[in-house]
């Protein structure tokens, strides 16, 4: 039954031929450009005029037909190529279209002959291009099918249509009628399948979609009910004379006299040699080997977790500090959640936030706690005088502390915040807490001239560098740090001095009301009590509101190696320190005083503090000598390294980058995205090649730029639970490295660094200024070549904007903006009676 009617086409495509004078064998073909690529018969390419022949094989024919079904170009030929006996089918390229196509097959049997001699294919092409003689056409159905087919004009009928002579003249009354109510004055014909004929669907689009079986299911568990609860016991002990009973046994004297000789065996071994030493790791570190990675699993090993229930409920961790003196000790200062932040954290004294102390020694507390009037985003000890802190305030304002009488509570051998009980066998619940020791803000800057937003990032001074009220670096005859450099959200960078002015200014009056109002009453220690409410700015850097800095970092400011340091004995006194006049200071002219600032807006702007000078005589401020959109989101963290003070480490949510002072081409080193967001970046204080990235999901990654600058070469997982905020690592010694990781649930953890990550490799400095110098030339290389290119297309568009019509000119451009705003202001108008007709203007 399938067969019939395709021996029917095949003689009607028969008759075809021969009305187009095609010779038998010969199929002609049409192949797009997808099966001429497929099976390698491109026109033009693979066959051409002079060499038209191509072999194809059936089986690859069939198999097109099969996958592709009624897209593949063969199906129309599926029946002749199967029933074609030989494995290989001969396909030409008719340049021509001979026979109304770009293809044609020939099923001959001298194909493969004409083939196999090229001699006489010029032959074969005048014998395929001889014009067709003429026939006959054979008609394949009778006259009378086509008789009764046809369409003829039948006989029209005639109705008239006639009123009864009696109604005629009468009045006509007409009514609703319903045409249901009578079965008499209609005829339904309903549809009805009829059987006498029924057409079967041969073919059938449709569409389907594997899916999982889906099963739902349920299922209950006993829930026992929770309550805390607490127990004490006490050791049972045998009386004095079941001990003495026990130590005369012969059966105790016997076990002496047998194990002595093991334990002095043991103990002699000891004294020569250390049995529980690692003979693995005492062979030597995969960085000694030639820098390659290490073998260990994990680089970074939990040494301490900190925190403080009381005071890091429902608060994050935003800045991270060691101690520059006293070891083990670390201050992280807590802010309120993002979704929890409010305008009255911003308020002097009405929510106190606070900065934490924790020490090594007594994990259980924290030691000692700095009250501020508001959330602390950023601190730092001062590098002259680790007893004084400088933060930066939610608000805008600048705080310092002073703890110098609090030292020894840092130092001390007993934990603050407890006190100890002479019962030692039991728990005495009873026993009062001496609570942790709080000390309030000394100083804060006037807050009509500070930072209008928060700040974000501050920094000290070089001890040996200080600026001028005009923004010029002079030279500290003092050589200790006085001077703060603080940046807001207001796109402002200040510049804050801690000695007392030449002139001292008087203190506003809208400021001493302010702190009447606020009910709030701190003392002024003896060193600060001139910078009482009357603490200003003492340079400003102002970006116009073009860019929001978030991060910065200047090669006057302090890198922070976090290494013991030694201070004097002698600290300074900040309350006889003065600022000396103008005419005293010595101008230091090498002195770089170009920075680098990431902005809110994922930018990195290269500038210079310095003020220039227009041809009036005028100071106005220089405009950034670049702008680079690397980070698409706000900057997280722009870091000097502390090996090189011109690579410039920054990072952002999607990856981060090094950047070279003087280099304005671009980043040297730039990541790609990796999934995870990042959200803060360190350098290592032992390897400058080494340096570490914090992720959104608790990672901590490990970059090392000598072995790979692709990926990382070590991957930490579950640092921490959540977001990490901050990183800072720290030098006990040369042997004992730590790094500060803190996150977003107020929780610190301090991992110790293996030796792998901190002894660094041989000649490694040198390595590096190598890499950054090659890393540097192949970034010029590129912009120079690109440059090349963007002039190589701008000439090869010449000629076709010399082809422009002269038409279009200035005012044919205006013409067309002017029509474009009129088709927008009537489209305006027409939204806005829409909107009014359906009651929504």
């Amino acid at each position: 039954m399938r067969m019939a009617p395709k021996r029917q086409r095949r003689s009607k495509s028969a008759s075809r031929r021969k009305e187009k004078g095609q010779p038998p064998g010969v199929h002609p073909l049409a192949l797009t450009s997808a099966t001429q690529e497929l099976f390698e018969c491109r026109a033009d390419e693979d066959v051409t005029r002079e060499s038209p022949y191509k072999l194809l094989r059936k089986y690859a024919i069939i198999q097109d037909i099969k996958t592709r079904a009624a897209v593949s170009d063969f199906s129309p030929m599926e029946q002749i190529v199967l029933d074609y006996a030989e494995e290989e089918i001969l396909l030409v390229f008719d340049k021509d279209s001979t026979y109304g196509q770009n293809f044609y097959l020939d099923l001959t049997a001298e194909a493969k002959h004409r083939l196999t001699k090229p001699q006489d294919s010029e032959l074969f092409e005048d014998e395929m291009r001889r014009t067709p003689e003429t026939k006959k056409s054979t008609s394949l159905i009778t006259e009378k099918e086509i008789e009764q087919e046809s369409v003829k004009e039948r006989e029209k009928l005639r109705l008239k249509f006639s009123r009864v002579q009696v109604e005629i003249g009468t009045t006509v009354t007409l009514s609703d009628y319903n045409v249901a109510d009578s079965k008499h004055n209609y005829v339904e014909f309903p549809s009805y399948q009829d059987n006498r004929s029924f057409i079967r669907v041969m073919q059938r689009d449709c569409g389907i979609q594997a899916v999982s079986r889906l099963r739902s299911d349920a299922t209950q568990t006993a829930w026992k009910l929770k309550k805390n609860d607490f127990t004490q016991y006490s050791p049972r002990e045998l009386s004095q004379e079941e001990k003495e009973a026990i130590l005369q046994s012969e059966s105790l004297k016997n076990f002496t006299m047998s194990v002595t000789p093991r334990v002095l065996l043991a103990l002699q071994q000891q004294e020569i040699a250390d049995v529980f030493v690692d003979d693995f790791e005492a062979l030597g570190s995969a960085a000694e080997a030639g820098d390659l990675p290490g073998q260990t699993s994990d680089l970074l090993v939990l040494h301490q977790g900190f925190t403080d229930k009381m005071h890091t409920k429902d608060r994050k961790i935003s800045s991270i500090n060691w101690h520059p003196t006293i070891p083990g000790v670390i201050a992280v200062a807590l802010t309120t959640k993002k979704g929890e932040e409010s305008m009255e954290s911003a308020v002097f004294g009405s929510q106190p936030s606070f900065i934490v102390f924790y020490s090594f020694s007594f994990p259980t507390n924290s030691q000692l706690l700095l009250r501020s009037p508001g959330d602390i985003l950023c601190f730092e000890f001062c590098p002259s005088n680790p007893n004084i802190i400088a933060g930066g305030c939610i608000n805008g304002q600048v705080v310092l502390w002073d703890i110098s009488a609090y030292v020894t509570c840092l130092q001390g051998s007993q934990p603050s915040g407890t006190h100890s009980s002479d019962n030692k066998e039991t728990f005495n619940f009873d026993e009062k807490k001496v609570g942790t020791p709080t000390v309030d803000f000394c100083a804060m800057s006037d807050v009509k001239a500070t930072h209008k937003a928060r700040i974000t990032d501050i920094h000290w001074l070089l001890p040996s560098v200080q600026v001028s009220v005009a923004g010029v670096p002079v030279e500290n005859t003092s050589n200790i740090s006085v001077q703060i450099v603080t940046c807001g959200l207001d796109g402002t960078i200040m510049f804050w001095d801690l000695r007392v002015p030449t002139m001292p200014e008087q203190p506003l009056a809208g400021t001493m009301q302010d702190q009447k109002t606020t009910g709030t009453s701190w003392s002024v220690p003896q060193p600060f009590t001139h910078l009482r409410s009357t603490w200003r700015p003492l340079f400003k850097i102002d970006f116009s509101g073009e860019h929001v800095p978030v991060k910065f970092s200047m090669d006057l400011c302090t890198c922070q190696r976090n290494t013991v340091k030694e201070f004097s004995e002698t600290l300074p006194d900040y309350s006889q320190l003065r600022i000396p006049p103008a005419n005293e200071m010595k101008v230091l002219e090498d002195v770089n005083t170009k920075f680098y600032t990431g902005t809110e807006d994922g930018e990195i702007i290269y500038s210079d503090w310095k003020l220039g000078k227009d041809e009036s005589g005028q100071q106005y401020s220089p405009k950034p000598l670049f702008c680079v959109g690397a980070h698409l989101m706000m900057v997280n963290t722009v870091q000097r390294s502390p090996f090189f003070q011109d690579i410039i480490l920054t990072t952002g949510p999607l990856h981060f980058a090094i950047w070279k002072d003087g280099v304005t081409e671009g980043p040297l080193v730039k990541s790609q995205w990796s999934g995870d967001e990042c959200t803060v970046g360190c350098w290592s204080l032992s390897r400058p090649a080494v340096f570490f990235i914090g992720k959104a999901n608790g990672c901590l990654e490990v970059w090392n730029l000598l072995e790979s600058s692709i990926k990382p070469v070590h991957v930490q997982t579950h640092v921490t639970s959540s977001r990490i905020t901050c990183l800072k690592p720290w030098a006990v010694s040369l042997k004992k490295h730590f790094l500060a990781v803190t996150n977003d649930l107020g929780v610190l953890r301090i991992f110790e660094i293996l030796r792998t990550l901190y002894h660094p490799s041989k000649n490694e400095i040198s390595r590096m200024e190598k890499y950054f110098d090659m890393e540097k030339n192949y970034l010029k290389f590129w912009r120079e070549k690109e440059k090349l290119w963007s002039k190589e297309k701008k000439v090869a568009e010449e000629p076709k904007q010399k082809k422009v019509e002269p038409s279009r000119s200035a005012k044919s451009v205006c013409t067309a903006e002017e029509e474009e705003l009129k088709r927008y202001n009537d489209f305006k108008m027409l939204e806005e009676s829409i909107l009014k007709e359906i009651g929504l203007w």
